[in-house]
């Protein structure tokens, strides 16, 4: 397949998502026809301001099979990162199994009809649940708390299954905890990150769920891109797993202090009652697998992912 996306026909399911969004600058910037497939239930637009004309959109969803089946066939490469989020699934489990498991099965299916070259699933960490061993590995038990966590776990069992017999290749990248510059802070369904800088950016302590002592695996949102971009041209990840951390534990509590300091903010943070699914009590990933296949290692710490945020923030804000 080469080594470059040059010229490469992509497909981007979930392409005006945070993560997807910035795939598609990513992927633009290196010369790929991109197409950005999205029904925008928490996509916007707006993510992709000022790449007019740099790539297609075709609005739909995956669960919408014909529409799959069209567009997967146009195409050499597909990241697929459409999904309904964890918040989403819990209330609504129905359409967490339509589009997170349907919509992925739809995906593979016309991939391997159409002989595409590689297909790229964007599975999560949130498939370990509490982990009986940390840092959690790809080969580790997992531990289905959610439905999000089972629909994602579905779905890298169907990218396993449906390239059985076939030539059709595929990679499944298991996201933990992943911030940074787009995360609309507006979106209700915005990590943790995002809502504790934006109220921080207005004067306000962040906001705990629980005691704060749950930890979380941060992934600076380019160190996520890099891994995913590298994982679909390397031959060497062909129907691999592979994590996309930082194998860092952090808990919220420190999080919060870091954003505290960093606004200058004369308070310690509020604490609130815990969700219904903040299920995990701590969560830290090991990275070893992607660091011997691909030689891909995290490169912006926690502290410096959080000043980046900070001056995207402010930006947008003026």
């Amino acid at each position: 397949m080469g080594d470059s996306f040059s010229t490469k026909r992509v497909l981007v399911t979930g392409g005006a998502g945070f993560v997807g969004a910035n795939l598609v600058r990513r992927l633009c910037a290196e010369g790929a026809q991109v197409t950005v497939l999205d029904d925008f239930f928490t996509g916007k637009l707006e993510n992709l301001r000022g790449l007019d004309g740099r790539y297609a959109l075709v609005r739909g969803s995956v669960v919408d099979r014909a529409l799959v089946v069209d567009q997967v066939g146009k195409h050499e490469i597909v990241f697929h990162l459409a999904a309904r989020n964890i918040i989403i699934s819990t209330k609504n489990p129905y359409e967490d199994y339509e589009t997170n498991i349907g919509g992925t099965l739809n995906v593979l299916l016309a991939a391997r009809a159409a002989r595409v070259a590689r297909v790229v699933y964007t599975s999560s960490v949130s498939v370990y649940g509490n982990a009986r061993v940390l840092p959690a590995g790809e080969d580790d038990p997992v531990s289905l708390l959610t439905p999000y966590a089972v629909s994602k776990f579905a779905g890298e069992g169907y990218c396993r299954a449906i390239p059985a017999g076939s030539d059709l290749a595929v990679t499944v990248v298991r996201y933990s905890n992943v911030y940074g510059p787009g995360q609309d802070p507006t979106n209700p369904y915005c990590g943790v990150v995002s809502r504790f800088m934006s109220r921080a950016a207005q004067g306000l302590v962040p906001e705990v769920f629980g005691d704060g002592r749950q930890t979380r695996d941060f992934t600076f949102i380019d160190d996520a891109i890099d891994a995913t971009l590298a994982a679909a041209l390397s031959p060497a990840t062909v129907g691999k797993v592979f994590n996309v951390g930082t194998g860092v534990e952090t808990d919220v509590n420190t999080l919060a202090r870091l954003v505290i300091e960093m606004y200058g903010l004369g308070h310690e943070a509020s604490h609130i009652d815990k969700r219904d699914i903040d299920t995990v009590a701590r969560r830290v990933v090991s990275i070893d697998r992607i660091r011997n296949v691909l030689g891909w290692a995290p490169r912006v710490a926690i502290d410096e992912g959080l000043q980046r945020t900070r001056r995207w923030l402010a930006e947008t804000q003026k």
